[in-house]
């Protein structure tokens, strides 16, 4: 090969910038904020770019559909608990904004512990070489057997949990996802997957019960999916069992005939995984509505999503 030669730019076409398209404009940067600011302050001093316009949006959107009587179901990981959030998502189920809430297994873990003794998480670490990882007396006892309640009852594996910790008058049930829902009246269900949770190592753990009451809560899970026209789903921190669960209750409801095609969904998360983007975001979406994806710490974007919805639904009120 030749040795390249530098080229002439001298010819180069230019153009006038002041006839260019450009997608940044000094109208939609950043507006600072004067000191004692309110939350509204804060929304509209976004810059108009990216998350700082799907923010807002969401916000309309999730006040429109609570506005118009349509449900926000609410599916999250563990780690929306361990962050210390369960205040923030029972003040939303309080008044009636979320309208059911979903968890994985390890939820009803983080959950239980946080009832019982007022703490959970444990260290993995220091204590997964002894084999002692996952090994609380307590937490599996009253796991296992207030699934196996459920069992008998014939409900799903979340009302039997919350029920559970309610009967049981645990001194923390006030900071409870499970006992707050079951109090207040809103669906909860529990997904679980057979060995993903300690619990299961535990003797009491019985696989019939919970698979009978995960199954139950499944079609409960459906018949909330079922309900979505108009309302919005909201994924926080499941990466990979909420969004497969999501996408299988829907096409089975819309199998069934059910209308859910055009509702507001939205991802929040550390970093972007694949199934809730494509089976949250934008899949369930593609014949109407919109999906949006926010990456960033819970303990900062859900306090800012409750705090500006809150003030969003209360500019009407």
């Amino acid at each position: 090969m030749n040795k390249p030669e530098a080229i002439d730019l001298s010819g180069l076409k230019t153009y006038s910038i002041h006839g260019r398209f450009s997608k940044v404009t000094v109208d939609n940067f950043a507006k600072p904020l004067s000191p004692g600011a309110r939350v509204k302050d804060l929304l509209q001093s976004l810059p108009g770019q990216f998350a700082g316009v799907d923010f807002p949006e969401l916000i309309e959107r999730l006040a429109a559909s609570h506005r118009s009587g349509r449900p926000i179901a609410v599916g999250m990981g563990a780690h929306v608990i361990k962050v210390g959030l369960n205040p923030l998502i029972i003040d939303l189920m309080e008044k009636k904004i979320i309208t059911s809430i979903s968890l994985n297994g390890a939820g009803i873990v983080h959950d239980t512990e946080v009832a019982m003794v007022g703490r959970t998480s444990e260290d993995v670490g220091a204590v997964l070489g002894t084999g002692e990882f996952g090994a609380a007396r307590e937490t599996g006892e009253c796991v296992n057997e207030a699934i196996s309640q459920g069992a008998d009852k014939n409900i799903g594996l979340g009302q039997a949990v919350g029920e559970y910790l309610l009967e049981k008058d645990f001194p923390y049930n006030n900071m409870s996802l499970l006992a707050s829902a079951v109090r207040f009246d809103v669906p909860v269900t529990v997904h679980v997957a057979v060995g993903t949770d300690i619990v299961h190592i535990h003797p009491s753990a019985d696989g019939a019960a919970i698979g009978q009451t995960t199954y139950q809560d499944f079609k409960i899970f459906c018949g909330i999916v079922s309900e979505l026209e108009g309302g919005a789903y909201l994924n926080i921190g499941s990466a990979v069992l909420l969004p497969e669960i999501f996408l299988k209750a829907l096409t089975a409801v819309r199998n069934l005939g059910h209308t859910v095609n055009t509702f507001t969904t939205a991802n929040f998360d550390f970093i972007r995984h694949y199934r809730p983007m494509t089976n949250v975001v934008n899949r369930p979406t593609a014949s109407g509505g919109k999906g949006y994806n926010f990456t960033g710490h819970h303990e900062l974007m859900i306090p800012l999503l409750a705090a500006c919805l809150l003030d969003k639904l209360a500019e009407t009120e």
